[in-house]
């Protein structure tokens, strides 16, 4: 069985306060997971396990690579195949070479279902944040224009309203 390096690396970031050069910028974020009734079926670190386990072959590998108990592993594989239609992960015993874990073909649907969502989730963010955040207007561009435009009003001849 051939062993990979995980497409996802796990990697705690320290939360930090507002970058230097753009401190006062808004900046929207979001989450996306799937859920069943009160349970989540899928999410970020969920993915990420199914993914490690596809690359892996073994739940106990795809957990230590995440820095996950095997049991912790396992209970969120067994979550997620009773919530799905189909099992995600299956198991097999082995003899010689001993068992292992793979992921169903529901599974790798689920894990494309997923990053799609999470991609358009990321779009539709950015674009918001473009459509919401990009004007920058400060007090004195608002009393420049405001100046402008009354200069620009024209008086009638009795010098009591402006033209309509």
């Amino acid at each position: 069985m051939k062993i990979s390096e995980p497409r996802h690396k796990t990697i705690k970031k320290k939360r930090t306060g507002p970058r230097e050069s753009h401190e006062n910028d808004y900046l929207l974020n979001g989450r996306v997971w799937i859920s069943k009734g009160e349970e989540t079926f899928l999410g970020y670190g969920r993915v990420v396990l199914l993914e490690r386990i596809r690359d892996y072959g073994s739940i106990t590998k795809a957990a230590k690579s995440m820095g996950m108990s095997y049991r912790n592993a396992w209970e969120l594989v067994e979550s997620m195949n009773k919530l799905a239609e189909k099992p995600v992960v299956n198991r097999f015993s082995g003899g010689k070479g001993g068992g292992g874990t793979f992921l169903t073909e529901h599974g790798e649907k689920a894990i494309v279902l997923f990053w799609k969502l999470r991609s358009e989730l990321i779009s539709f963010l950015k674009n918001k944040e473009k459509e919401l955040f990009s004007t920058k207007i400060t007090v004195r561009q608002v009393a420049a224009t405001t100046i402008r435009q009354e200069s620009q009003i024209e008086l009638s001849p009795e010098g009591s309203r402006p033209k309509d």
